[in-house]
């Protein structure tokens, strides 16, 4: 090749290198102005391409902080620290002393009416509620439902707020919570965020018996956030915090596993209660496993939802039906039930004595036949 091609042809190598180099350089020197100096960065991109400038980043954040403490400020004069005093117990060695227990709750009427957890005021002789302010009143149990952990108590007299009970159902994973209540019995009102982690959680109590629809969130729940308010970004109480999971052991331990009894649920039992003094329930008499689409293929059903009926209670409306053990009923009235719909949240939108429809399979074959509920305090 002729020596001054050759030349030229390495000079334009070289000038192709060189602005590799600068290219890439420039862009690291852009990379670190942007983390060090977020000014220099708006700059320098708003001239290249159009994206959204730190700036507005930051509105966002702070919206969003706004928000939150806008609806703390809403919601933390109805939550109160509820406390209450179970009586010694007798012993070989004489009488123990009285015994203290505390939870949170949250005013759901101008005339007095609390939300709190059953749990929180069981066996107690008396109960008490202290307002934000350090406020006390003295209060009176109206009535419990065990089974969903819920207690409705009343004060007289004036109150500093009153909630607004919003729809659990519109809630999705991922949505940001607030949680309010009295940790410890101590901390008054303390407020910790988080997200829903999940919804339509089923948990063993432990005690007999299964509660369902429960709301997961990984906000801060701690032994006396009990009855507290779990509320969402638009100041609505979205569901009742009830307990928090840490594992079955050290090997097991769990953290920011929390869940909450969903507000369409306390709602409708609070109302209840308030007009009735009690909750019935409407009354299916059936045990059962719920079936998942896992479950549908192990076992081959031919349904994939739904709930297995394992045993029929005697004269109960599920037997007066003519249902039977094996049966899968994958509908009441026109309302399926699934993962996100489960069975008791579906029985719980009708009445006790109501009539209505079930569709199951009973082998192969999709049946449908009518079953008049009954009504009791058990689920």
């Amino acid at each position: 090749m002729n020596p001054k091609k050759l030349l030229a042809f390495l000079l334009i190598i070289l000038v192709a290198f060189t602005s590799s180099i600068f290219g890439a350089v420039t862009g690291v020197i852009l990379t670190v102005n942007y983390i060090g100096n977020q000014k220099t960065q708006t700059t320098v991109l708003n001239e290249v391409i159009a994206t959204p400038t730190p700036s507005s980043i930051i509105i966002s954040n702070t919206d969003i902080q706004t928000t939150i403490t806008d609806v703390v400020n809403k919601v933390e004069p109805a939550v109160v620290t509820v406390v209450g005093t179970i009586s010694g117990m007798q012993t070989f060695f004489g009488t123990t002393s009285d015994q203290e227990v505390s939870g949170s709750g949250v005013i759901i009427s101008r005339d007095g009416y609390i939300i709190t957890n059953n749990h929180v005021i069981q066996d107690t002789k008396t109960i008490s509620v202290f307002f934000n302010d350090g406020t006390e009143k003295e209060a009176r149990l109206v009535s419990t439902d065990v089974y969903a952990d819920l207690a409705i108590l009343k004060i007289e007299g004036d109150v500093p707020g009153v909630a607004v009970i919003g729809n659990s159902e519109l809630m999705q994973p991922g949505e940001t919570v607030i949680a309010i209540g009295s940790p410890l019995g101590t901390f008054r009102n303390s407020v910790t965020v988080g997200v829903i982690s999940a919804t339509g959680r089923s948990l063993d109590t432990g005690n007999g018996y299964t509660m369902e629809d429960l709301i997961q969130t990984d906000a801060a729940i701690n032994a006396g956030n009990s009855g507290g308010p779990l509320v969402n970004l638009a100041g609505e109480i979205i569901g009742i915090n009830t307990m928090v999971v840490r594992g079955g052991s050290s090997s097991t331990t769990a953290e920011a596993l929390g869940f909450a009894i969903p507000s369409n649920t306390a709602q409708m039992i609070s109302n209840q209660i308030i007009q009735s003094g009690f909750f019935a329930r409407p009354y299916f008499g059936a045990n059962y496993e719920s079936i998942t689409p896992r479950i549908a293929a192990r076992y081959q059903l031919p349904s994939d939802y739904g709930i297995y009926l394992t045993e029929i209670g005697n004269n109960s409306p599920a037997q007066q039906a003519g249902l039977r053990v094996g049966d899968i009923i994958t509908k009441l009235g026109d309302e399926e039930i699934n993962e996100k719909n489960s069975f008791i949240n579906v029985l719980f939108h009708f009445k006790p004595n109501e009539t209505i429809a079930i569709t199951f399979f009973r082998g192969n074959d999709s049946m449908q036949t009518d079953i008049t509920l009954g009504e009791t305090t058990y689920p």
